[in-house]
């Protein structure tokens, strides 16, 4: 009971964040959602016996039509017998009748349906999470190719490198979206196996045939092997997949962030009419939801760890992995599919500033062009160590308050023509296209 009132505290908290949250994904972990999908093996089970004729048929239909449960019933017994999947089947056995309720779990132990239907959550969960990644690459390819040629600066270390263009960064964001959604299906196929085996996973009292015929009727592979439980480095695999997905959309909020500073803003989140950034500053304008991301993108990761942990179990089995799981799975892929939604709504109402990303690139006197100005030099002739040393201080003299170009033109070593080759933004930027003829638009 106490982690149930945990997990229940939990997805309150997850749906404070954003009262406009979507259920759907919430819904598959709550309680009595667990429980029908535990049903849901269950029935699968009898399915199969009844085709190897070990269930009548006439005893099936009724099993099917009376199957239900309560979770207000399951809590009683469970207060009583402290065991959850026991008050489950408990009640279970109540609403068939005693002449049916000997076919119910026959030859299984918990883990068959505990970690079978643990699999269904997860499958279900991850077809809504792939679909906010759908919509999200969506955006981007749309963004990437509206400002595929919007100039902006390049910045490596956090300081100004050379000229890319806007869409060109958001082309970056939009491979690794979609090889985070290759490695989300790779993971989901992993995890994505049932299993009915028994007791340490021998079969001593269920044939191997019910096990292949129960997952059939379920949708999912039968795992090749397990021990009373399926082994959690698939589970850790998966917890994986889904904290790469929050890292790297903490990295894309933290950009945002960075270019919504007031000496850069080169973007903004939206900002609505009626909002307000601060309570004592009317005129702040703060980067709160991708704030917001990068500190969700922590709890995530975190849970990741606990899935790693979750791999060294006792023996065939222990349920040390269990009381954190119940936590870890609901949490993260409830605030993953969250964190896609909400940033995905940060790219569509995205301001951008093309003129300031073009204003930033022209700062001290265009000393972004001084690898352009270098190489020139080396052409005409100059040592290299010689044409780095004249351009490295009219550089390091523009960080300074000079200006970059006019220091050059100052040295009388290049022509006004070869100066203005120099800083052909084209030139810089005529390679682009090829890149971008490697995605699908």
């Amino acid at each position: 009971m106490q982690v149930r009132l945990c997990l229940h505290f939990l997805l309150y908290n997850i749906h404070m964040i954003d009262r406009y949250s979507r259920e759907e994904i919430k819904k598959i972990w709550d309680l009595e959602s667990k429980f029908n999908y535990y049903l849901g093996v269950e029935l699968a089970v009898c399915e199969a016996y009844a085709k190897l004729g070990k269930i009548p048929a006439g005893n099936l239909e009724e099993i099917k039509k009376k199957a239900s449960f309560s979770v207000e019933r399951i809590d009683e017994i469970e207060r009583e017998v402290k065991h959850d999947v026991i008050a489950f089947l408990t009640n279970v056995n109540e609403t068939v009748g005693k002449e049916n309720a000997k076919y119910i779990h026959m030859g299984l132990t918990s883990s068959d349906v505990i970690d079978t239907a643990f699999a269904l959550q997860i499958v279900d969960s991850s077809k809504i999470i792939l679909n906010d990644i759908d919509e999200l690459i969506n955006v981007l390819k749309e963004l990437a190719l509206k400002y595929k040629n919007t100039v902006c600066i390049g910045r490596s270390h956090g300081v100004h490198a050379e000229v890319t263009t806007f869409g060109f960064k958001l082309l970056n964001w939009l491979d690794e979206v979609e090889r985070a959604k290759k490695t989300l299906e790779y993971a989901l196929n992993e995890v994505a196996v049932g299993q009915i085996s028994g007791p340490v996973g021998t079969y001593s009292n269920v044939n191997p045939e019910v096990e292949k015929l129960a997952c059939e009727y379920l949708n999912l592979p039968p795992a090749k092997i397990s021990t009373q439980i399926i082994s959690r480095d698939r589970h850790a695999k998966f917890m994986s997949a889904i904290a790469s997905i929050a890292a790297i959309i903490e990295q894309f909020a933290t950009e945002i962030r960075h270019l919504q500073k007031t000496e850069v803003r080169e973007v903004e989140e939206g900002f609505g009419k009626k909002q307000k950034g601060s309570s004592a500053m009317p005129h702040k304008k703060n980067p709160i939801l991708c704030e917001n991301l990068c500190g969700l993108a922590r709890v995530v990761r975190s849970n990741m760890l606990t899935a790693f942990e979750n791999i060294n179990l006792w023996h065939e089995r222990d349920i040390s992995h269990s009381s954190a799981e119940r936590i870890i799975f609901p949490d993260s892929l409830i605030l993953v599919d969250f964190m896609l939604h909400r940033f995905t709504n940060v790219m569509k109402n995205l301001v951008v500033h093309e003129d300031n990303m073009l204003k930033n690139t022209k700062l001290y006197g265009g000393v972004i062009y001084s690898q352009k100005v270098m190489l020139l030099l080396v052409d005409k002739g100059y040592a290299r160590e010689e044409a780095y040393r004249i351009v490295q201080k009219h550089a390091l003299n523009a960080l300074n308050g000079g200006d970059f170009l006019q220091g050059i033109k100052d040295e009388n070593i290049l022509t006004q023509s070869e100066l203005e080759n120099c800083i052909n933004v084209k030139d810089y930027l005529k390679n682009i296209d090829r890149v971008y003829e490697r995605f699908d638009f």
